[in-house]
């Protein structure tokens, strides 16, 4: 299934209008993703509030990702402070994989966004977290927090921007959104004692990223119909439900 790097800002010396700061409202909001993340199978790693944005860079560099995905906040400068409103998607102009995330993403934004009219993606050169690291980089400031209007949208909406910025990232990855479930413990049991395989989507179509043997306990993180989404060992992916006991 797919691996992310999940970089909320570790800016806590940008105040926010009405209190707080961009690293402690960055990481409510990856907080609030990680439901969705699990209950849909992509598996992440998150940097730390301790972290730089070097040290997130070097740490995404260092794992295999299919996206590094950065979380912040703006401010505007000089005379315009607290004057400008807008959510910016940024990715390298290069990139064609960044730049379609960045645009879903947008997308997505625009319908919980008060203003969608002020959502845009922007190609840049100059932002670390975009230019630097070896997966397709999309960085996403939501709103500006020097602003009244958009500080409060993002207070106050953190658990709908987490479910949004989710949806798009399935979207993306091109495996179904899924609700967040109780985790529980399931066994593999095959008629013959065989193997099940564990594919990247709900499908009989979709490619095997593993194969799971009967008897082999496993985590399920969402239930459907016909299908689970179920964590064994180091992956993650969809297993036929006939095959899962609980």
């Amino acid at each position: 299934m797919p691996r992310i790097y999940l970089s909320p800002s570790t800016q806590e010396f940008n105040p926010y209008v009405g209190g707080g700061n961009e690293e402690f409202y960055m990481n409510k909001i990856a907080d609030e993703m990680v439901p969705y993340l699990v209950a849909s199978g992509i598996q992440f790693t998150r940097n730390t509030p301790d972290m730089t944005a070097a040290s997130s860079i070097a740490a995404s560099n260092a794992g295999n990702y299919d996206v590094h995905l950065a979380l912040h906040s703006n401010a505007a400068a000089g005379a315009n402070a607290g004057k400008i409103r807008g959510a910016e998607v940024y990715y390298y102009p290069t990139s064609t994989s960044g730049m379609r995330l960045a645009q879903i993403i947008a997308e997505n934004l625009q319908l919980i966004y008060p203003l969608p009219d002020k959502v845009r993606t922007i190609p840049t050169t100059s932002l670390g977290e975009v230019r630097r690291v070896r997966a397709p980089g999309v960085l996403i400031e939501f709103a500006y927090h020097d602003n009244p209007e958009d500080a409060a949208w993002i207070r106050e909406n953190t658990a709908t921007i987490a479910r949004n910025v989710v949806l798009s990232l399935t979207e993306y990855f091109g495996i179904p959104f899924n609700m967040p479930q109780q985790i529980l413990p399931a066994t593999i049991v095959t008629p013959l004692g065989g193997n099940v395989n564990m594919r990247y989507a709900p499908s009989l179509q979709a490619s095997v990223i593993a194969q799971v043997p009967n008897g082999a306990e496993i985590t399920v993180y969402n239930q459907q119909p016909e299908w689970v989404v179920a964590g064994y060992g180091d992956k993650v992916g969809y297993i036929n439900s006939a095959f899962v006991s609980f």
